[in-house]
């Protein structure tokens, strides 16, 4: 079902018809339990969606929203972000809908703010217990969008002076869950952190192409 709805937003937010139409897909941050601060970077979202209409002529409300991994209403929407620095855990029943949904046709964007890396795998293990994240190649292309990024992932804050690196998951041969990890995409894509004008144009060019491949896988 939810498969259907991207070709339908797909539809709708094409060129010709975007300026006559009101924002027709919105970005949505979960909000699991465990403590984690999953609502920090608060400008993250709305940065990045504006982003994507500026360049890539989606038609995104600027606005998000807020969902939990155990409600219905998060197969209203084709993208979830998640971030944090801390704990993150799944109840039974908000790991089997978070499954239902990735295996619908939703996607999964984690970000790394620094910390999260210990809680969120056994959080995933939860939700997927036969799969494992496997870094991305560079020749992915989730790199080979709209932007081009030969070396992966764009490494936007130091965090332990790692490299950083792109993680997914593969549900029957589709990608759900896309992890960025030593690098926090996130702070990138908000503008609270000082960043460098470059920096963050790198980060919201990354957030784009993960955008764009969504749509087109």
């Amino acid at each position: 079902m939810l498969r259907n709805v991207l070709l339908l937003i797909l539809c709708a937010t094409a060129p010709a018809v975007q300026a006559q139409q009101p924002p027709t897909i919105q970005l949505a941050l979960l909000k699991y339990s465990g403590g984690g601060d999953w609502y920090n970077d608060v400008n993250s979202l709305k940065n990045l969606a504006k982003f994507c209409n500026q360049n890539l002529r989606t038609n995104f409300n600027l606005e998000y929203t807020t969902v939990e991994p155990g409600s219905a209403d998060i197969f209203n929407y084709p993208i979830v972000y998640a971030t944090g620095h801390g704990n993150m855990l799944f109840s039974d029943l908000e790991a089997r809908n978070l499954r239902a949904y990735l295996e619908g046709g939703g996607f999964l964007i984690l970000n790394d703010d620094y910390g999260l890396d210990p809680f969120v795998r056994p959080a995933l293990k939860k939700v997927f217990p036969e799969l494992d994240l496997v870094e991305l190649p560079f020749s992915h292309p989730i790199y080979r969008q709209k932007y081009e990024f030969k070396n992966g992932l764009p490494k936007v804050h130091e965090h332990d002076g790692k490299p950083a690196q792109g993680f997914g998951l593969f549900w029957q041969g589709r990608l759900v869950c896309y992890y960025n990890f030593e690098t926090d995409l996130g702070d990138g894509w908000d503008d609270v952190h000082n960043d460098s004008p470059e920096m963050r144009t790198k980060a919201l060019q990354m957030g784009a192409n993960i955008i764009q491949f969504v749509f087109g896988q």
